[in-house]
């Protein structure tokens, strides 16, 4: 599906690791935990220190870093959210900020870092490397399934998921009242979870941040649905559409078709909560086995990924910087499956 390089940026036998960081940055996913317990006791198993940093890149920076042990780990598996916490530091993105980084990692002699998350993420990670000669693997963890380089990230089974309980719940009350619904999902830049919960929920329509659709494509999908009299339709929303916020476009509906009862319901952050599907807490504890295991044979600035169920490296460079597109066929089968 994608033509992807394992890059080996440094000879194994030249560039022996000591301590490796573990940290989890950008937005929590479901299945960090899985990944955080993979990458410290593979460590511990290969004789290595590992250390971790209390929220990402600040952390990082103002020195919340503890050493990890077989213990620090136990019983995380199902724990959504992260541990180790998260946040987005503004302090990493000057000089000055990356210099109290480096420092606190020097005294530590930690000179591997494993980075779980997305591709903000990765790119503090790179310019880490790149100032300082930090070795860095990536693992890709956010609920948004846009890393190239990966089938699947940690966390987006899980989050499609909590879409779809949540979905079949509204449709039900739909159904009972004969109500259109809007629901909004994350997806601020791509469509990923609004296009396969959109499929997997019989939605009427999906409207997402790749496909420029407009309000009377979307007109013109309700009137198909009241002459065939339908007693119940799902409009799945992405945040980032270009049509605007989902109370926008329900306001445009209710002008259009004054005897449609509509009502909208926005997800949120449940999306990203919630114990870890099975398939989540696998690819985790997969990926972030190999990301230490790639350390180890020499790779760096790379992140683990799974395509076609074999792990893979990819450039953390391309990872970031390319991107992954929608499978257009599902689109077609959601549209007519939904008629």
């Amino acid at each position: 599906m994608y033509c992807l390089h394992l890059v080996v940026i440094f000879a194994p036998m030249k560039d022996k690791i000591n301590n490796i960081l573990v940290l989890t940055s950008g937005g929590d996913a479901p299945g960090m935990n899985a990944a955080i317990r993979a990458v410290t006791r593979t460590a511990l198993y290969h004789q290595k220190k590992v250390f971790g940093a209390y929220r990402g890149y600040e952390g990082m920076i103002e020195d919340d870093i503890i050493e990890l042990n077989t213990q620090s780990v136990k019983n995380i598996l199902a724990q959504g959210g992260t541990f180790l916490k998260s946040a987005r530091s503004q302090q990493f993105r000057t000089t000055e900020g990356r210099v109290k980084a480096a420092s606190n990692l020097k005294k530590r002699n930690i000179d591997a870092i494993v980075v779980i998350g997305g591709d903000g993420s990765f790119t503090g990670a790179l310019k880490l490397s790149e100032e300082y000669g930090i070795k860095v693997m990536g693992v890709p963890g956010t609920i948004d399934n846009d890393l190239y380089g990966t089938d699947y990230t940690i966390g987006y089974d899980t989050a499609t998921n909590t879409v779809i309980e949540s979905v079949d719940k509204i449709r039900d009350t739909a159904s009972s009242h004969n109500r259109l619904f809007f629901v909004e999902v994350m997806g601020r830049d791509t469509g990923y979870i609004a296009a396969s919960t959109g499929l997997a929920t019989g939605a009427l329509s999906i409207i997402l941040p790749e496909r420029k659709s407009t309000l009377k494509d979307l007109f013109n999908d309700l009137r198909k649905a009241q002459e065939k009299r339908k007693t119940s339709n799902i409009v799945m929303v992405a945040e980032g559409n270009h049509l605007g916020g989902i109370y926008e476009i329900a306001e445009a509906v209710k002008k259009e078709f004054p005897s449609i009862d509509v009502k909208v319901t926005n997800l949120g952050h449940t999306q990203r909560g919630g114990s870890p599907s099975t398939n989540d807490r696998v690819l985790a504890s997969i990926l972030g086995y190999r990301a230490v295991i790639g350390l180890l044979e020499g790779k760096a600035n790379v992140m683990s990924g799974m395509i076609n169920q074999k792990v893979v490296y990819t450039p953390l460079s391309e990872a970031v910087s390319k991107t992954t597109d929608l499978d257009k066929e599902m689109l077609t089968i959601a549209r007519i499956l939904a008629t």
